[in-house]
């Protein structure tokens, strides 16, 4: 086990319950073909409620309507992605039909993403990094008024998991980033009943 992710008994010392992080979960040519992949696909600029957000975007298995409030179903999953999407449900612990949406983004020099936490209609978390290194920034939800924060180097190759109180009990942001950057986020839907 990676000395930077939480072992099997209970998180870091200071990392929230539910947050775990693998530096080398891709090789180098791993990552140059994942590369390849997100850059053919039509990534286009997010729109949030109305603003053009400056990352670029392709989201797929299901849609959040932002307007609405609502999920609603989304483009298939490109057969070009399913290696990796299965994967990361390997590494989550869950089956790949279980992954109910996945964001592939793009971060040009200077993009930030501001203070959230997911759409609750999402349980469970993962984001694979790609190309460049990105701070992650989490704090407690809700804010508190100069509470500490927790800073994450998400380096190219890594994965990141939220799950239990990192997802619920805390948000998370990522400061512009100096360098091109793509993500790729698998998300598990939220179990009703």
């Amino acid at each position: 086990m990676s000395p930077t992710q939480p072992d099997l008994f209970g998180p870091r010392a200071g990392w929230p319950e539910g947050l775990v992080y693998e530096p080398a979960f891709l090789t180098p040519e791993e990552e140059a073909h994942w590369i390849a992949v997100v850059q053919a696909l039509p990534l286009r600029e997010a729109d949030y409620k109305g603003h053009t957000a400056r990352r670029r975007v392709a989201s797929y298995l299901t849609r959040y309507d932002f307007d609405g409030n609502r999920l609603h179903a989304g483009e298939p999953l490109p057969q070009a992605l399913a290696a990796l999407v299965e994967r990361v449900a390997q590494w989550m612990g869950v089956a790949p039909g279980t992954i109910a949406h996945v964001l592939v983004a793009e971060y040009r020099p200077g993009t930030p993403l501001g203070w959230h936490r997911d759409v609750p209609s999402f349980e469970r978390i993962a984001g694979v990094s790609l190309a460049a290194d990105a701070l992650l920034r989490l704090r407690r939800y809700p804010p508190v008024a100069r509470a500490p924060t927790l800073d994450l180097t998400l380096e190219a190759r890594s994965i990141y998991g939220l799950a239990g109180e990192a997802r619920w009990g805390w948000q998370h942001a990522v400061p512009p980033v100096p360098a091109l950057r793509y993500s790729i986020t698998c998300r598990t839907r939220v179990r009703r009943g």
